[in-house]
């Protein structure tokens, strides 16, 4: 037995908001829709992951989902643009990171990080 994929799942009442920010923001592809329920993702190759935490570190909240980005740059710029708030970060983490914290539109916290 191998595990073939692990979703996030997310209670939202409104998925247009979804498309606004996990699309245009991080470019993500809607890569299901039946109405009630949409998947996004990307055709890149994604590694399975699960974390347990007791924080988030740095004496952070655990986040609800980690999403690694290639230019977080890029995703602080596009939130700024947005007038979304970041919530913490960016930060040099001592592990290796660079991150920020931001609410996705269903109030779930989302760090977004690049290895340093």
């Amino acid at each position: 037995m191998a595990v073939q994929r692990i979703v996030a799942n997310i209670a939202a009442g409104d998925i247009a908001a979804a498309r606004k920010f996990y699309g245009e923001i991080f470019g993500l592809e809607v890569l299901m829709d039946h109405g009630w329920i949409q998947t996004y993702g990307s055709s890149a190759r994604m590694t399975v992951q699960i974390s347990i935490a007791t924080e988030g570190g740095s004496g952070t909240p655990v986040p609800d989902i980690s999403i690694e980005v290639d230019d977080l740059a890029e995703v602080l710029e596009r939130l700024t643009q947005r007038n979304i708030a970041i919530v913490y970060g960016p930060a040099d983490e001592p592990w290796g990171v660079r991150r920020f914290f931001v609410r996705d539109p269903f109030g779930k916290l989302i760090n977004v990080l690049s290895h340093i």
